[in-house]
């Protein structure tokens, strides 16, 4: 059985008529748009075949470059199991270079689409925005900025990167969060590695010295003693050339450091630095710059790295020639010749911790001063008790000790008492005692008022003053009795009435 569409139908139909003289050769080639040498092989293979000739000879035969099913199946295997979140050209030069297999992008792209695994990319509503070439050459302008993502194991860390606007030459390194001193040692080791350049670009954080951090930004001050000029950018976009570098990060890294089960921070900056940018970043993203001379320029001699990249802060020299810092006392131990009372300190601060005190570009020598504690046995609370226990016995005085220590008399005198009767440990408080109010009523009158006010919840706070003076003899105020409602929040009537009614089932309940 032949089975023809419309079109194999018409050529049939066409060479036919030819065959029975009814059509010439040249109205059937533009009927059928083909050549006369077309339209002849036709006529010639109608003659030998019959309506076969409009068949192809491949029809139904496998192609001879087809892949094999066996290779289709082991690569959807693999998609699904090994290399799910892998994008199709990563995957592609990945199959190539770890499992000896190739195969073409559109091919992988048809597979995965076969079995429903397809990694899409991210879809953004378009924005219109000027294009902005790069510089000309490199070291003109460095971007920088930090991406949280959860990069590797469970727990999220942000990578810092600093990119050349000119070549996209990329160093980045992993932080638990993008903090002054990720972004310090980041450029530092940049400049290490090309030397100094002209600008960076970033964005508005506190960092860098933002909004949020405009009178003083450790980064800030570092680029104006190294002479580089921070630019701020207005948006992401501004700044896309390291904002695209982080979604190529992403698409590409991620997947690498999980099927090499990279999950600590060490380990993801040793293969980042010595595997992923050389091998592919350097050799498939970086370009070359248009102008062949370039703008990064070696760190003088005079500019000491160790010196502007740390965290700078300034002390005022006391009177007795010392200084606060991190809530502790030091004392200046270097030999002067002169006294530097009410001068400033230079205090820099290095990322370990440690830090080293500085006038006049010139190191001092300081000394922490430790200020006695006095022992005690007990804990501080039962010393403050027995010394003011002690100075009254001292003055002889109560009234004049209770001035002295801020407590009263009375306290005084129940400070000597448990003293007396248990000894030190006495004056332990063990718990917080339950403190009530000299002019608060009792007890059972507020007992009173409370059953009352369930039994006759909608009752005023006036109503309920009238009541309580003719049913049980006390007179009370009503502004005491709002009072009472407004600790046990029955200040309203939908309140008082909801607890009537809780009380009243709970008492059937047990009755």
């Amino acid at each position: 059985m032949i089975v023809m569409d419309s079109k194999d139908q018409l050529t049939v139909d066409v060479i036919a008529k030819i065959a029975q003289g009814k059509m010439s050769i040249i109205n059937a080639s533009k009927l059928l748009n083909k050549s006369r040498r077309t339209i002849e092989r036709y006529l010639q293979r109608y003659h030998k075949i019959g309506i076969q000739f409009v068949i192809h000879g491949n029809a139904g035969r496998a192609p001879v470059n087809k892949i094999p099913d066996t290779l289709k199946r082991q690569v959807q295997a693999l998609i699904k199991e090994k290399y799910y979140d892998f994008n199709l050209q990563h995957l592609a030069e990945l199959l190539e270079t770890t499992e000896g297999i190739t195969v073409r992008r559109e091919t992988l792209r048809s597979w995965a689409h076969d079995i429903h695994h397809v990694k899409r990319a991210k879809r953004r509503r378009s924005q219109v925005r000027k294009r902005r070439e790069r510089m000309e050459s490199a070291g003109l302008l460095l971007q920088m900025d930090g991406s949280p993502h959860l990069w590797f194991g469970d727990k999220k860390s942000c990578l810092i990167a600093i990119i050349d606007d000119a070549t996209s030459e990329v160093h980045a390194e992993f932080y638990r969060s993008e903090t002054t001193e990720g972004c310090m040692k980041v450029m530092r080791t940049y400049i290490e590695k090309r030397g100094l350049f002209k600008a960076l670009y970033v964005d508005r954080a506190g960092i860098f010295g933002g909004p949020k951090r405009c009178n003083f930004s450790q980064m800030q001050r570092a680029c104006k003693e190294l002479g580089i000029e921070i630019i701020f950018a207005n948006s992401p976009q501004g700044k896309g050339r390291v904002e695209r570098s982080f979604d190529t990060f992403q698409d590409r890294l991620v997947p690498e450091l999980r099927l090499r089960g990279i999950t600590d921070m060490k380990s993801a900056n040793d293969y980042l630095q010595h595997v992923f940018i050389p091998e592919y970043w350097s050799k498939k993203v970086a370009v070359k710059a248009k102008n062949i001379k370039s703008e990064f320029t070696p760190v003088p001699a005079h500019i000491c790295l160790d010196a502007i990249c740390v965290q700078k802060e300034y002390r005022k020299i006391r009177r007795d020639h010392t200084f606060c810092y991190n809530n502790k006392m030091y004392l200046i131990d270097s030999p002067l010749s002169h006294s530097i009372v009410s001068q400033k300190l230079e205090v820099r601060k290095q990322f370990d911790g440690n830090f080293s005190v500085y006038f006049a570009n010139r190191q001092l020598q300081v000394a922490e001063l430790v200020e006695p504690v006095k022992p005690t046995e007990y804990g501080m609370e039962v010393q403050r008790k027995l010394d003011t226990v002690e100075l009254a016995a001292q003055l002889g005085n109560t009234r004049e000790a209770a001035r002295q220590t801020g407590c009263s008399r009375k306290t005084i005198a129940k400070y000597r008492q448990q003293l007396q009767d248990g000894g030190p440990l006495a004056l332990k408080r063990i718990h917080k005692p339950e403190y009530r109010h000299t002019n608060r009523i009792d007890e059972d009158v507020e007992a009173k008022v409370l059953a009352t006010t369930l039994e006759k919840p909608y009752l005023s706070s006036n109503q309920m003053a009238g009541e309580l003076k003719r049913e049980h003899g006390i007179s009370i105020s009503h502004s005491t009795i709002r009072n009472i409602w407004l600790r046990e929040s029955l200040n309203t009537i939908a309140l008082r009435k909801a607890k009537s009614e809780v009380t009243t089932a709970h008492q059937n309940k047990k009755e």
